[in-house]
C-alpha cells in the first residue's frame, strides 16, 4: 500500500507568481536539492508542461521516473496542478498535486499532496521519511523562492 503525505504553506506571492514556479520543472534542481535533473519530453498546446522525466535522489529512493502532468488551473494561477507516474525504475507511485488558492491578503495557499511507493521491499518508516523530506523540502524552497 502506498503512503501519503499531505502539508500546507502560505506564500507571501500571487498564484500567477507561485504556479510560474511550480510550472518551471526544469529550474527544480535550482531550488529542490533532492532533484538532480529535469527534462521536459513534451508540452500541451499552450506551452504547459505534458511530461517529464526526472532524476530524484531522496535519502533511501534514488530514482530516474517520468511524470504525466495535468494542469487545471485558471487565468489568475488558481487551481490544482496533478502528476501521475508514468514510469519509474525503484517507483510505482509518485502521484501527487499542488492546490493554489489566494487568501485574503493576497497571498497563496499551497497544498502539497504526494503519495510515494517503491517496487523493492522497503521500511513503511524510511518510505514516510523520504515521502516527508521531499513534501517539506518542496514547500520550504518554494516559499523561499517566490519571496526573494
Amino acid at each position: 500500500m502506498a503512503d501519503s503525505t499531505r502539508s500546507s504553506i502560505v506564500v507571501d506571492a500571487p498564484a500567477g507568481d507561485v504556479l510560474d514556479i511550480i510550472a518551471d520543472l526544469e529550474a527544480y534542481p535550482e531550488w529542490i536539492k533532492e532533484f538532480t535533473r529535469v527534462d521536459i519530453l513534451t508540452e500541451d498546446g499552450d506551452g504547459w508542461p505534458d511530461t517529464a522525466e526526472f532524476s530524484l535522489d531522496a535519502g533511501p529512493i534514488k530514482d530516474t521516473y517520468t511524470l504525466d502532468y495535468t494542469w487545471d488551473v485558471d487565468d489568475s494561477g488558481q487551481g490544482v496542478a496533478s502528476w501521475t507516474l508514468l514510469q519509474g525504475t525503484v517507483l510505482k507511485a509518485m502521484d501527487g498535486s499542488y492546490t493554489l488558492t489566494t487568501t485574503a491578503e493576497g497571498g497563496t495557499e499551497v497544498v502539497y499532496e504526494l503519495t510515494v511507493d517503491v517496487k523493492v521491499p522497503m521500511l513503511g518508516m524510511l518510505k514516510r521519511k523520504a515521502e516527508k523530506v521531499i513534501v517539506d523540502s518542496a514547500l520550504r524552497d518554494l516559499k523561499k523562492r517566490a519571496e526573494v
